[in-house]
């Protein structure tokens, strides 16, 4: 302690019981801050900036990046719980409550005498029993879509009101099932999540397909093509300068006239080889065409791809180039010399939507596609955020099911089975770290306790019944929020 001051005068320095007694208080105050949040029947919190800004939220995650978090053992448990939603989507409320509550009963031995060492035995001995115990309630089951809504419908319900998660549910597990490829893992970047301030969140949908944030930039082009071939490119149809710096001289006004020309007729090639295509694959047919490309298209080229009836998209986003050849089909292609149709992709309608200065253009009807649109719709910011938040959260559940092949009972169900046979296990561990163990079932209790108290319950009176069937059952049983049975 003197070797600290000696470094640095103003150092403070807590030792043994004081600064297990400021690490412990610390855990239970970042415990009592999100507690209100677990669960379906949880209340909201209104984080405020301070520039001003407001979020909405009940997401443990957002929750916990948001707050200014000074304590530094409360700062480790925050982000030992975002690593955690960073690895499964979820369950930062409850990994927090959980590590709160197994200080809180740690420092009830410890005021008795008990050194954390022998706590911190018991602790381990208890979490490898719990990890069996959850091997033996765990459901192994074939992930079809009923289940996958189950699953979905647990984690977009603590996030978002009853009303809204039941729309949610089908659109976010039609998404997963999309995408998912047999033999390869699933790769959610394949679900793009776009917001649209519009209408209300009821509204909000899986389009089958790529939702894009603009349109065409010509007035002559088509709002509206049905039955169309897509050819998605990265390819200038504009005059751009080289790469390397050059100059070139003329004598002439008629040599200035021959190289506009000749740079004009480079870029008309090019369209050629486009209306060309067009011609070929919709000739004596109502088929539309349309030109999704991520580079420029001068004014020149869009007023002759309209005349010729194709639509085109320019400044394509780059992340949308792989997602659209996934959704439509074809290839993206970066030269149109060996132009074919095997490099089109297709869809049954590509429409464009304006909504007040912003525009966008749906690609949808497409043909099992393997990239898809969740078009959020909300009558406000905090709205979309809170929505998209939640739909996160559920992809990444419905994932972890569909890999992991299994599920485990909610409602608390788990946390009371572990705990009880935690109970019947810590008798056969040899001195004090038993305390530990008996410690750790009673911290599992806190997710039943703060369910029942958030749903306006007596938490002791539910766990008890809780407790009782399950001793009786021997099967998981969980709370009911809504009958308290």
């Amino acid at each position: 302690m003197a070797a600290i001051e000696a470094v640095n005068p103003k150092a403070q320095v807590a030792r043994a019981q004081a600064a297990l007694a400021v690490n412990i208080c610390a855990a239970r105050g970042l415990q009592d801050v999100l507690r209100t949040n677990l669960g379906p029947k949880g209340t909201m919190k209104m984080l405020v900036s301070g520039a001003g800004d407001i979020k909405l939220t009940k997401d443990g995650n957002v929750l916990l990046h948001e707050m200014q978090i000074q304590h530094p053992t409360a700062s480790l448990i925050a982000k030992v719980a975002t690593a955690q939603d960073d690895i499964t989507g979820d369950g930062t409320t409850s990994n927090v409550l959980i590590i709160g509550e197994l200080l809180k009963q740690a420092d009830l031995y410890i005021s008795e005498g008990l050194h954390p060492r022998v706590i911190a035995e018991g602790f381990q001995a208890a979490k490898i029993k719990a990890l069996e115990v959850l091997e033996e309630v765990k459901i192994n089951k074939e992930m079809k879509r009923e289940i996958l809504l189950d699953v979905a419908r647990t984690s977009l319900q603590t996030k978002v009101h009853a009303e809204l998660a039941d729309v949610l549910i089908e659109a976010v597990v039609d998404s997963v099932l999309a995408v998912r490829r047999p033999g390869y893992p699933i790769d959610l970047f394949m679900v793009e999540i776009m917001e649209m301030k519009h209408k209300s969140e009821t509204d909000t949908k899986l389009i089958r397909g790529l939702v894009l944030d603009h349109g065409a930039r010509h007035p002559d082009m088509k709002k509206r093509v049905e039955d169309a071939f897509i050819l998605t490119c990265n390819v200038s149809l504009e005059y751009e300068k080289t790469e390397v710096s050059s100059g070139f001289f003329y004598k002439t006004a008629e040599e200035k006239e021959k190289l506009v020309k000749a740079e004009r007729k480079f870029i008309e090639d090019r369209l050629q080889k486009i209306i060309d295509l067009k011609d070929r694959v919709c000739a004596q047919s109502n088929k539309g065409f349309v030109v999704i490309n991520q580079k420029g298209i001068d004014p020149f080229s869009l007023d002759a791809l309209a005349k010729h009836g194709i639509v085109a998209l320019r400044r394509a986003k780059r992340r949308n180039m792989e997602r659209l050849s996934l959704a439509c089909g074809g290839m993206a292609v970066n030269s149109l010399e060996d132009l074919n149709v095997d490099c089109l992709g297709h869809a049954g309608l590509v429409h464009e939507c304006t909504l007040g200065e912003e525009k966008f253009t749906f690609i949808e009807a497409c043909v099992n596609p393997r990239s898809v649109t969740l078009l959020v719709k909300g009558p406000n910011k905090h709205t979309l955020t809170q929505i998209k938040d939640a739909i996160r959260d559920g992809l990444r559940a419905i994932k972890n099911a569909i890999e992991d092949g299994c599920v485990v009972p909610g409602a608390g169900a788990v946390e009371v089975a572990i705990a009880e046979a935690l109970v019947n296990y810590k008798h056969r561990i040899k001195g004090r770290a038993r305390l530990g163990v008996q410690a750790f079932a009673d911290a599992l209790l806190i997710i039943p306790k703060v369910l029942a108290q958030n749903s306006g319950f007596d938490l002791q009176e539910m766990l008890v019944k809780v407790q009782a069937e399950h001793s009786e059952s021997k099967q998981p049983v969980g709370i009911d929020l809504d009958t308290a049975r």
